[in-house]
């Protein structure tokens, strides 16, 4: 039998049915979500740039690494606090803090030149609210819209993300040149607070009445019920093991492994460029698909499928011989891996009980945003060892065993969102 995903019995009945894309309460959402990562965006290029104007390159280092440390310590907690709080309360207290620290710090920097110290204490701040924003925006979704458009909603997440990716870059360098670090941590600023009024305008529907209760006993209590709500679920304890898995395989490769790469073959700056834009152009499409399409039948064994073809495409990748060839590859990378993510994360939300989905969603993110960023190490070292091939084969050796593991699971196999 097919594993049909539960709706009916877990999502709000009031849930609006239009399409998300003609939906404004998640057009309000998303218009949010962008322009809060347009301002992540801005604001670590506007980092950088103070960074390297106020320290040595190890300092630089140490200032972009901060934030990284309270991420990983402090993502579970953020979970349960936005299953506690609610996640839009979460998310608008995230924003606020951000909003009033980027631009306290740039009006300092109006009056002073940065010491590498408050760098840090901002890039710790930044990196501790980072832990309580992502649960929270990655559980609002399915409290606003209907279950069957929460793959559609998924494309559009990745859509904005790669609008992020492209737009926010380019403007903080912008400001940098026109105001140096000062102007940019303002736009980035900025662009926190136009999120506010966006999410504040967001309509919630209210839960079903089981889990509408608010949770009760110590955090640490919570964080051990959704740990087992995970493993005990038929389809979220596969999902998340294709998750782990695969990020280890794909994240060192696809992000310190191309910049040897490049190095390696003499593709430069600007080859690399290349290929990164192939592969944001491939992801790009495949969030298009999904926004558009709403709905891919047997949704559970197109993503292993596309997750297994995505790893190949990332071993051929470190044996093309030319900047073309590699920017072809990267867009079957970018479709194929794309696709097989938003499905993950689309099966995920319809999936978990509501309540639930802050814890659910911030063990997903420890691996994308906090574990799976340690392999690099291990790839530069590897890289110095054996050279880039063999590495890009290992990482796809790890996206074929998590693809693998979703098809022989048969509830993950015959898994499918609803329509």
């Amino acid at each position: 039998m097919t594993a049909t995903l539960p709706a009916p019995a877990e999502f709000p009945a009031e849930a609006p049915a239009r399409p998300a894309h003609r939906d404004g309460n998640v057009l309000r959402w998303l218009g949010a979500y962008t322009a809060s990562m347009i301002g992540d965006s801005v604001y670590y290029m506007a980092l950088a740039w103070a960074a390297a104007r106020t320290g040595s390159a190890s300092q630089t280092g140490l200032v972009l690494a901060a934030g990284s440390l309270p991420r990983a310590v402090l993502l579970l907690g953020g979970g349960v606090l936005a299953d506690r709080l609610g996640p839009r309360r979460v998310v608008v207290a995230s924003d606020t803090v951000r909003c009033l620290v980027i631009l306290g710090l740039a009006g300092t920097l109006l009056l002073t030149s940065p010491a590498v110290w408050t760098l840090i204490a901002v890039a710790l701040v930044f990196g501790a609210v980072d832990a309580l924003f992502l649960p929270a925006v990655g559980a609002l979704p399915p409290r606003i819209t209907a279950a069957s458009q929460l793959a559609r909603v998924q494309g559009l997440r990745g859509l904005a993300t790669r609008t992020a990716n492209v737009i926010g870059a380019p403007l903080g360098g912008v400001a940098v040149a026109l105001g140096g670090p000062a102007l940019a941590f303002a736009a980035a600023g900025v662009l926190f607070a136009v999120s506010l009024p966006l999410l504040l305008a967001v309509r919630l529907h209210p839960l079903p009445a089981p889990e509408a209760a608010a949770p009760t006993g110590s955090a640490r209590h919570e964080l051990a019920d959704g740990l087992r709500h995970i493993r005990r679920h038929p389809l979220l304890g596969p999902l998340t093991l294709v998750v782990a898995v695969s990020e280890l395989g794909f994240v060192g490769p696809l992000n310190l492994g191309l910049i040897l790469l490049s190095d390696e073959r003499g593709w430069g700056a600007s080859g690399m460029g290349w290929v990164v834009a192939a592969f944001g152009t491939g992801a790009g499409a495949s969030a298009l698909l999904l926004a558009v399409r709403g709905r891919v039948p047997r949704a559970g064994l197109v993503m292993c499928l596309t997750v297994l073809v995505g790893a190949f495409a990332i071993a051929a990748l470190a044996y093309v011989p030319s900047v073309p060839l590699a920017a072809a590859v990267a867009v079957l990378v970018g479709l194929f891996a794309g696709l097989g993510g938003s499905l993950c994360g689309a099966l995920t939300q319809t999936v978990t009980d509501p309540a639930y989905l802050g814890r659910v969603t911030s063990v997903s993110t420890l691996f994308t945003h906090a574990l799976a960023p340690l392999s690099y190490p291990v790839t530069g070292a590897a890289v110095a060892l054996w050279g880039t091939g063999p590495v890009f084969v290992a990482g796809a050796a790890l996206c074929v065993a998590g693809a693998g593991t979703g098809l022989v699971l048969a509830p993950l196999r015959r898994a499918e969102l609803p329509g």
